[in-house]
């Protein structure tokens, strides 16, 4: 199990895919209306204002059928832009967001249907490949959307494999609209991982909560403290939590307890940053090429399009 091999190792470790149960949802959802997370704001200000330069770069034909699959689509903030313009230019297509939370994808399938009566929308529940692979016999064109820098939250050996196991899900001349985070100064990053009013915070101690939940654990969350780091050097972001004290917790479904010194960490999450240099070493040997830029007016993140060509 997870959890046990990651508390087991050393230094200790935890998923960050296990943030997202339906607290976990409301609480990135909040996150990503903060004051201090630029993401969300810079990606969304891309898709708003070059609505109809996506379309264009994507060498989208409104006669041509296409599906339009989004990895981690989230509450679809961002991609609804995208689809008021496709809808409105009577683009035929069919979308198809794919997500680790259920709650997550029952919302938006209720919002897309409200909003967007006329685009067929086919919710997806589970692993990104497993997905993926049920899509690949369909011969229609493909653009696969993957926004708010959540390849970000891979090591780049794993986002570079990543990357090529979704190419080899693909077909030539299909696209993939990749969103990164791009490096830039700590004063800019850090506070979008410690917020002023702690909801990072509370986000990242979910996890224990979840762990108390569903699996015995007798975490005392305030016992523990929500840390983040960044070098602009690295050009990654690292986020822990971090035990107040010497400690003991048991967890009865495991049947085991863990042991916590004062100021050890458990990481929980990496958000890598990117320049042009970075993206093309992970798309190497991967079949895609960049065929396309755009960024937000401050240049804090951008969005690729790569297209599958061998």
């Amino acid at each position: 199990m997870d959890v046990d091999k990651g508390l087991s190792a050393s230094p200790k470790h935890l998923s960050s895919k296990y943030f997202y149960d339906k607290k976990g949802d409301a609480l990135f959802s909040q996150i990503m209306h903060l004051p201090e997370y630029y993401v969300t704001r810079a990606e969304l200000e891309i898709f708003s204002l070059q609505t109809q330069i996506i379309i264009d770069a994507l060498q989208l034909n409104p006669n041509t059928y296409f599906e339009l699959i989004e990895l981690g689509a989230g509450d679809g903030l961002k991609t609804k832009e995208l689809l008021r313009l496709l809808d409105k230019q009577k683009y035929k297509f069919e979308y198809i967001p794919l997500d680790i939370s259920l709650n997550v994808l029952e919302n938006l399938e209720k919002s897309i249907n409200t909003d967007f009566p006329n685009i067929a929308i086919n919710r997806q529940h589970g692993d990104y490949f497993h997905v993926l692979k049920t899509l690949k016999d369909s011969h229609h064109p493909k653009v696969v959307l993957f926004l708010g820098s959540n390849i970000g939250n891979m090591p780049d050996e794993i986002a570079k494999d990543f990357i090529a196991q979704l190419g080899a899900n693909l077909n030539v001349n299909d696209k993939l609209f990749l969103g990164v985070d791009l490096i830039k100064s700590a004063e800019i990053v850090l506070p979008a991982y410690s917020d002023s009013k702690g909801v990072t915070k509370a986000f990242n101690l979910n996890l224990l909560t979840r762990i108390n939940r569903e699996l015995g654990g007798n975490f005392e969350i305030a016992n523990f403290d929500h840390q983040a780091e960044y070098h602009e050097a690295e050009g990654v972001a690292k986020s822990f939590i971090v035990s107040k004290c010497n400690q003991e917790v048991r967890i009865e479904n495991l049947d085991k307890s863990f042991y916590f010194s004062t100021g050890e960490r458990i990481a929980t999450e990496i958000s890598r940053k990117y320049n042009t240099r970075i993206v093309h070493q992970i798309i190497e040997h991967s079949g895609f090429q960049i065929t396309g830029m755009l960024s937000d007016r401050g240049k804090y993140f951008s969005n690729y399009i790569l297209t599958k060509e061998a």
